[in-house]
């Protein structure tokens, strides 16, 4: 292309004009109606389709969050021990692991959540934690304190 001059050099978009929109309209395509054909309607809903993205994202984590504990607060209830002394209960023996697989394990490996209790109850007990004292230990658990 020949420009003879700077201003007709500025209004000249050319190729950049045409990605820049079909960029849109790719982000655009499963809109219904106007909001998916009409540049200036498209890039509207498009930008606030972004925005609520963006914000999911972050509501996505708490949910999740929110749905571990609620799932490990009922299979700790199920071997009646509280989730609080269970955690802490684990981390006095060195056993360190993340709430969600706390509840993979509970949902598809119950007896070793199950023996993940029986561990936590028995060092509850050992250490003198009020929430275990009441609860029976199980048999077979032994902590290096009870082998005296």
């Amino acid at each position: 292309m020949v420009f003879q001059s700077l201003t007709l050099f500025a209004r000249s978009r050319g190729p950049d004009e045409f990605w820049r929109k079909r960029k849109i309209f790719k982000l655009a395509a499963h809109f219904v109606g106007r909001k998916r054909n009409c540049y200036s309607i498209a890039i509207r809903y498009v930008h606030r389709a972004l925005r609520y993205a963006t914000m999911s994202r972050k509501l996505k984590k708490a949910d999740m969050l929110n749905l571990w504990n609620t799932r490990l607060t009922a299979a700790c209830a199920e071997h009646d021990i509280n989730l609080r002394t269970f955690k802490e209960s684990l981390m006095r023996n060195n056993i360190l692991i993340d709430r969600k697989t706390l509840v993979d394990l509970a949902i598809w490996e119950p007896r070793s959540f199950k023996s993940l209790t029986q561990l936590a109850i028995a060092r509850g007990k050992q250490d003198g934690l009020n929430d275990v004292m009441y609860v029976k230990t199980p048999p077979g658990v032994i902590t290096r304190g009870m082998l005296k």
